[in-house]
C-alpha cells in the first residue's frame, strides 16, 4: 500500500462494506434465533411478564397506555398513520444513519456501528431470558390491536412478516434504535435543527409505541438502558485500545538494562556536512505529528495488574526527541557507528514519548546522517520505516505486506510444531562482558545478492542467513554448539495495517555451524527454513500466541512468559530481512542514500542484524556483544567475505578463523 493509503486508513477510513452488511445479516439471523426457541412455556411466561410490567406501571401511575391507546383508536387516519411510523421509520432513520456516518463520517462509523450492534445484542439476549408480550396481545386488558385493526403492510403481526417474534416487547427496540441515532447526531456534532429531528423522532417513537399498544412505558425505560449500555461497552474498545497491546507490552516486558528495546535506522542523507539540522527535522516532525498518534503519546504510570496506556503528551521535550549531536574528528564510519552504539545502550524513558532523531554532524563532507530510534513497544521493523516514510517526502511509496489467510486447520497445526519445537541445547553460557554492544552497516549490490539466492535456489533471506553463520565463524569463537538458532521475524502486516504496533511473527530457525563450505551451508540453511519458514503454519500460531493467546494472560503472567520465551533460553540471535523499498525518498529536503536497519539484541541472545532493500542495495546493520565479537566492524567484513565467496562460487571449506 502507500503511504497516502495508509494514512487515510489511519484517519479512519471505513471497514469493507461486504463485510459490514455480513454482521448486518448476522444480527437479524440471531434475532430471528430466539423466535426459534420451543415454545414450551415461553408465551405463558411472556405473558406473566408483561402482566407483572402493567401491574408495576399501575402501581407508579404511569399507566398511560391505555388512555393512548383508546383516543388513537378513533382517529382511523392517525391510527393508520402511527402505524407505519412504527412499522417504518426506525428503519429509515437507523438505516440513514449507518450509511451517513460509513460514506462521511468514518472516524466516528466503527464505534457507533459497534453501540449498534451491542444494542441488538443486548436486546436479544433480553428477548431470550426474560419473553415479554405486547399488551395489544393481552385480550383482557382492553388495548385495540390497530396493527391488525389497520392491517398496516409490513408491520409486525401482519401476514408480511408474521414470523417476527411476537414476545419481544422488553426492551423496544423501536425506541432503542431511535435513541442510538439521536445519541450518535450529537456525538457526531451534526446541526442543532439535524439534533432537535433526532430528538422528535425519539418523542414520536414513544408516543407510537404506547399509542398502538405495541409496547408499555416501561419498554422504553428498558430501551434507554440498554443503549446506555451498550454505548458504555462500545467505549471500552476505544480506551481499550488505548491500552498497550500484549504484541507491544511484550517488548517493555523483556527490556533490561543490558537490552534496551528500542529500533530504528541510521539514515545517510545526500547532504553537505551539517546542512541538514535539528531544527529542520523537528519542524517536519511538528508538520506531520497528527498522523502519528504514538510520536505524540507516552505510557501511563505502571500498574502492576493492568497493562499501561499511551496518553497524550503535549508538551515534547524537542530539545530531547530532535537533536543535533557533532562527532569528534576525523568522523567517519568508526565514529558514527560508536554513536549508534552509544544511543543503543542508552534506554528511552518512559516518561515521554518513546521515539528520538539525531542529526549527526561531522560524519563526512557531503554526507549528514540522522539516527531514528523507536521503542519496539511502539513499531515493529517494517512499522519505524513507515513512520520514517510519513516524515518524508515520498511522493507515494508502495509499503510491502504479506496478508496471510486467516486458517485455523494451519494455526491448529502450527500450534502443534511450536509445542514440539525443543528448546536448543544448553551450551556453556557466555562469560558476561564489562564493555557495551558495538554497531557497524555495510550494504551490498542487491541483485548480486538475488543472483546468488537463484543460482543456489533458495531465497535471499537463506543467503543472509548464510553470510551471518560465516562471519560470525570468521571473526570470532562462533557459537558454542553445533548449531545457531536465530530467530527470524516475519511481517504479518496487511494494506490496512496502521504503522504502529508490532505485526510480526518470530520462527525459531536452526543454523549448522560446523566446518563446511559456503555453499554447503546455504544449502542445509535453505533445507532448514524450507521446513519452518514456508510453509506459514509456525507464522500463522506465533501470531495467534502474541495477539489472541496473551489477551487472557493478566499482565504479571504474561510478562514473565515473554521473558521466558525471548532470549538465550529460546535462541542465539535475532536475524530480520527487511522488505526492499524502490523509491526516490527526501527528508528534510536532502535525498536519502541509505538506511542501515538498528535492531536490538535480546537478554542473553548478543547479536541482532536487520538487512534492509534501499534502491538496489542490500543495506545491513549489526549489532553485536563484546561477548561473542569483540567488534561488530570485524563481524561486517566477515560476512561480506561469506557474500562475495558464495557470489563467486567458491567451494573451498572453511574452518572457524579469526580475521586479522
Amino acid at each position: 500500500m502507500t503511504v497516502e493509503t495508509s494514512a487515510r486508513h489511519a484517519r479512519g477510513a471505513g471497514p469493507p462494506l461486504p463485510r459490514e452488511l455480513a454482521l448486518g445479516l448476522a444480527l437479524f439471523a440471531l434475532y430471528c434465533l430466539v423466535d426459534l426457541l420451543p415454545a414450551g412455556g415461553r408465551t405463558e411466561a411472556a405473558e406473566a411478564n408483561a402482566r407483572a410490567l402493567y401491574a408495576w406501571e399501575r402501581s407508579l401511575h404511569i399507566d398511560l397506555e391505555r388512555p393512548l391507546n383508546t383516543w388513537l383508536a378513533g382517529h382511523d387516519t392517525l391510527t393508520v398513520l402511527a402505524d407505519y411510523e412504527y412499522a417504518v421509520t426506525y428503519l429509515v432513520s437507523t438505516g440513514l444513519m449507518l450509511a451517513w456516518l460509513y460514506l462521511r463520517r468514518p472516524d466516528r462509523y466503527r464505534a457507533a456501528r459497534t453501540c449498534f450492534a451491542l444494542v441488538n445484542l443486548f436486546s436479544v439476549a433480553v428477548f431470550a431470558l426474560w419473553p415479554v408480550m405486547p399488551p395489544r396481545l393481552i385480550a383482557d386488558l382492553g388495548f385495540v390491536d390497530t396493527v391488525v385493526a389497520e392491517g398496516t403492510w409490513g408491520s409486525w403481526g401482519t401476514p408480511l412478516v408474521d414470523h417476527a417474534n411476537q414476545l419481544a416487547a422488553m426492551p423496544s427496540l423501536h425506541v432503542a434504535w431511535a435513541v442510538w441515532v439521536s445519541a450518535e447526531l450529537a456525538r457526531a456534532g451534526a446541526g442543532r435543527a439535524t439534533q432537535a429531528a433526532g430528538a422528535l423522532h425519539v418523542l414520536v417513537t414513544v408516543l407510537v409505541i404506547a399509542a398502538t399498544a405495541n409496547h408499555f412505558l416501561l419498554d422504553v425505560v428498558g430501551a434507554v438502558a440498554v443503549v446506555g449500555a451498550a454505548m458504555w461497552a462500545a467505549g471500552r474498545p476505544a480506551r481499550a485500545r488505548r491500552r498497550v497491546r500484549p504484541p507491544d507490552a511484550f517488548f517493555l516486558a523483556v527490556e533490561s538494562a543490558r537490552a534496551p528495546q528500542h529500533i530504528g535506522g541510521l539514515i545517510m542523507l545526500d547532504a553537505p556536512d551539517g546542512s541538514v539540522r535539528a531544527a529542520e527535522l523537528a519542524a517536519v516532525v511538528r508538520a506531520r505529528l497528527d498522523g502519528l498518534p504514538r510520536m505524540r503519546q507516552r505510557l501511563s504510570a505502571p500498574a502492576r495488574f493492568r497493562r499501561p496506556r499511551w496518553v497524550d503528551h503535549p508538551d515534547l521535550d524537542w530539545d530531547w526527541h530532535v537533536t543535533a549531536v557533532t562527532l569528534p574528528p576525523p568522523g567517519g564510519d568508526e565514529r558514527l557507528a560508536e554513536l549508534v552504539a552509544a544511543l543503543q545502550d542508552e534506554p528511552l524513558p518512559r516518561d515521554r514519548p518513546l521515539w528520538r532523531l539525531i542529526a549527526v554532524r561531522g560524519y563526512a563532507a557531503d554526507r549528514t546522517a540522522v539516527v531514528f530510534l523507536m521503542h519496539h513497544a511502539v513499531a515493529d521493523g517494517m512499522g519505524v520505516i513507515a513512520h520514517a516514510l510519513r516524515l518524508a517526502d515520498t511522493g507515494g511509496v508502495d509499503l510491502p505486506t504479506a496478508p496471510r489467510p486467516r486458517n485455523p486447520l494451519a494455526t491448529a497445526i502450527g500450534l502443534v510444531q511450536l509445542a514440539a519445537d525443543r528448546r536448543p541445547r544448553k551450551a556453556p553460557p557466555v562469560e558476561p562482558h564489562p564493555g557495551r554492544r558495538s554497531f557497524a552497516g555495510f550494504r551490498v549490490p542487491l541483485p548480486e545478492v538475488r543472483h546468488v539466492a537463484r543460482r543456489h535456489g533458495v531465497r535471499v533471506t537463506d543467503v543472509i542467513l548464510c553470510a551471518v553463520v560465516g562471519g560470525l565463524l570468521r571473526a570470532g569463537p562462533g557459537p558454542a554448539g553445533p548449531t545457531l538458532r536465530v530467530a527470524v521475524p516475519l511481517m504479518t502486516r496487511t494494506a490496512r495495517t496502521p504503522p504502529e504496533g508490532n505485526h510480526t511473527a518470530a520462527v525459531m530457525v536452526d543454523l549448522p555451524c560446523g566446518p563446511m563450505a559456503e555453499a554447503e551451508r546455504l544449502g542445509l540453511i535453505a533445507a532448514a527454513t524450507g521446513k519452518r519458514l514456508r510453509t506459514g503454519t509456525r507464522v500463522l500460531a506465533s501470531a495467534f500466541v502474541m495477539r489472541r493467546l496473551t489477551r487472557v494472560l493478566p499482565p504479571p503472567v504474561h510478562a514473565a512468559f515473554a521473558r521466558s520465551v525471548y532470549g538465550g533460553r529460546s535462541f542465539q540471535a535475532v536475524v530480520s530481512n527487511l522488505p526492499g523499498l524502490d523509491a526516490t525518498v527526501t527528508l528534510a529536503g536532502a535525498p536519502v542514500l541509505a538506511a542501515h536497519p538498528i535492531v536490538p539484541t535480546a537478554k542473553g541472545a548478543p547479536l541482532a542484524v536487520g538487512a534492509l532493500g534501499w534502491n538496489g542495495e542490500l543495506d545491513f546493520g549489526v549489532s553485536v556483544d563484546p561477548a561473542l565479537v569483540a567488534d561488530a566492524g570485524t563481524l561486517c567484513r566477515a560476512m561480506t567475505d561469506v557474500l562475495r565467496e558464495l557470489s563467486s562460487g567458491g567451494t573451498g571449506t572453511r574452518t572457524p578463523a579469526h580475521v586479522a
